[in-house]
């Protein structure tokens, strides 16, 4: 069996569910952008499907749709290894258990990667059958550009 790669970034979400497809589709427009030791991984966000993504690796970022009631597009950033994930962010999930349950499953597992980020990407509609709304296809692109920066930073720096 392979090694599994040291980072990982995961793609949450539903593609045929309108904007719960934005993780996964930030995971599809990173292919190529980042070094070769970088996972990517589109997930469906089944819980214990997520703990075997996620577990052995040095850094995961997750990347989800979410409800909570910000403006349509908004991204948020956190940082899960130092501190729960709001609850209320994650609380509306198409993918059962939830995003913020599995990291803190994770967690008292003791398989929470030493470095977790998840990006929420707000979303506007959550129809079977939709496309991305048009705010959360902005908030894509700029998660993207995030991701990229983040993850090559260290490189930048000299510590890959």
């Amino acid at each position: 069996m392979a090694e599994r790669a040291r980072r990982v970034v995961v793609g949450l979400g539903n593609p045929d569910r309108g904007d719960d497809g934005a993780g996964r589709t930030v995971a599809r427009r990173l292919r190529g952008r980042l070094p070769e030791d970088v996972a990517l991984v589109e997930h469906d966000g089944e819980a214990s499907g997520l703990l075997a993504q996620i577990e052995g690796a040095d850094a995961a970022y997750l990347i989800d749709a979410c409800a909570s009631g910000a403006p349509a597009g908004t991204v948020r950033r956190f940082d899960a290894a130092r501190a729960p994930l709001p609850e209320a962010a994650f609380e509306v999930s198409t993918h059962g258990l939830g995003l913020a349950a599995a990291v803190e499953l994770a967690r008292a597992l003791g398989a929470l990667p030493r470095r977790c980020v998840v990006y929420a990407i707000e979303g506007q509609s959550f129809e079977v059958g939709a496309g991305l709304s048009p705010a959360a296809a902005a908030a894509v692109a700029e998660v993207v550009e995030q991701l990229v920066k983040e993850i090559r930073a260290p490189e930048r720096a000299g510590h890959a």
